[in-house]
């Protein structure tokens, strides 16, 4: 038993009522060095977040009691951790849902688990390093005071309260003010490589980020260059009001 502990990769809580899935999941994660834990339901999910702490959530969306969208929405209001969604429906509008209410990812069913294990080893990678990041300096750029240890945001002595992945993007952004960094970049940058090809997790993301970021009227911080990225501005013109 000791000698499987020291092995474990990281803990992840499986939310979803089909036993089939759920045994494959296990079977799957579990065989490649992580501890899993199952819940069949958004209710019983949210107790094993707070009495167990898992380091990622994996959960379909289609549950009794609680679905994985409300699920989501209640655990990004307390957590970081990343969640990956399962679902078998493939509309846009589902998945931006999804990402609206918190979630990170997004994988179709019937999915490759070699493929979710990739967005898998990915988010920890990414877990792993926003805890390293959180030994570097306090970031000041134009208008924007970035404190990543304690991941707050001031814009002209105003704090501006971020989701995780509001944050991970602005900071990503800020560390390359100036310069036109392309979807794709920033795709991989905040989801991983294999999320190139899901630019609506980006578009959600940006338009969440400017409502907290940029005063009405057309974007002055973060700038569109049409068919190819987003460019980050950090200083408004000195007449400009916030």
């Amino acid at each position: 038993m000791s000698i499987v502990q020291k092995n474990v990769l990281g803990k992840i809580l499986v939310v979803d009522d089909e036993p089939q899935i759920t045994r494959v999941l296990r079977s799957s994660l579990s065989s490649n060095g992580y501890s899993v834990e199952i819940a069949d339901d958004g209710v019983s999910a949210l107790e094993k977040v707070a009495n167990w702490s898992p380091d990622m959530v994996i959960t379909d969306l289609a549950m009794p009691r609680m679905d994985g969208i409300a699920l989501c929405a209640e655990i990004r209001s307390s957590s970081n951790i990343p969640i990956l969604v399962l679902s078998v429906r493939e509309q846009e509008a589902t998945k931006v849902r999804a990402l609206d209410a918190g979630a990170d990812d997004y994988i179709t069913k019937p999915f490759s688990i070699q493929e979710l294990l990739a967005r898998v080893r990915a988010h920890m990678r990414r877990l792993r390093a926003t805890a390293g990041e959180m030994e570097a300096a306090p970031l000041d750029v134009g208008d924007f005071h970035i404190d990543p240890e304690k991941r707050q945001v001031q814009i002209r002595g105003r704090e501006v309260h971020l989701s995780p992945k509001e944050f991970d993007l602005l900071f990503y952004m800020a560390q390359r003010p100036e310069r036109v960094l392309t979807h794709r970049k920033l795709l991989a940058a905040i989801w991983g490589a294999h999320a190139v090809e899901q630019p609506e997790s980006l578009r959600v993301l940006v338009a969440q980020l400017r409502k907290k970021i940029e005063s009405e009227g057309e974007p002055k911080y973060l700038l569109n260059d049409p068919w190819v990225g987003y460019r980050f501005q950090p200083s408004l013109a000195p007449a400009d009001p916030l």
